[in-house]
């Protein structure tokens, strides 16, 4: 199977994934195509801006086409997206987003994390609070729109590995 894990900041995607990790031999897992190009030598600038933002999801759409099965993906084209579009509300991404839906048809599942209520992350210590909750909100509205099995995870760490190993069983 091919499986994104999709959501906001700080809300546990890469967590989820490497104890995913441990229950299923064999798969490999994709980080975020922010560290993968921030090691490539790709520097971002200090605040979000829209071209950081395009480039991601470029690479994401490049990782997800030529990858093979049995891997985990953490942040996918649906979510970087999302950011995208929140931060430039103003831009098309009318054509990107079509591109979304044609390389998310690749996936087995995509694992929405949202931000739960109560937040298990407080305010005070995430990192651009008001852009979490805006793509959180963007992301419930679009990820029925992509035509691909979709579980929402929630609880703790194990609840939500659970829920996944659940799925996929």
């Amino acid at each position: 199977m091919k499986i994104a894990i999709a959501g906001a900041h700080k809300v546990g995607k890469t967590t989820l994934a490497e104890e995913l990790l441990q229950h299923l031999p064999g798969y490999t897992f994709e980080t975020e195509p922010y560290y993968q190009l921030e090691t490539s030598g790709y520097e971002f600038s200090e605040i979000p801006v829209a071209e950081d933002f395009i480039e991601q999801f470029n690479y994401s759409a490049a990782l997800l086409s030529r990858s093979e099965d049995n891997v985990i993906f953490d942040r996918c084209v649906i979510d970087i997206l999302a950011y995208l579009h929140v931060i430039d509300p103003g831009r098309n991404i009318q054509r990107l987003f079509e591109t979304a839906q044609t390389v998310m048809a690749g996936i087995d599942l995509l694992v929405f994390v949202p931000v739960e209520e109560p937040d298990l992350i407080p305010g005070h210590q995430t990192d651009l609070p008001k852009l979490r909750r805006q793509v959180n909100d963007l992301l419930y509205d679009w990820i029925g729109d992509f035509g691909i099995e979709t579980i929402e995870v929630s609880g703790t760490l194990s609840d939500r590995s659970g829920q996944v190993l659940a799925e996929i069983s």
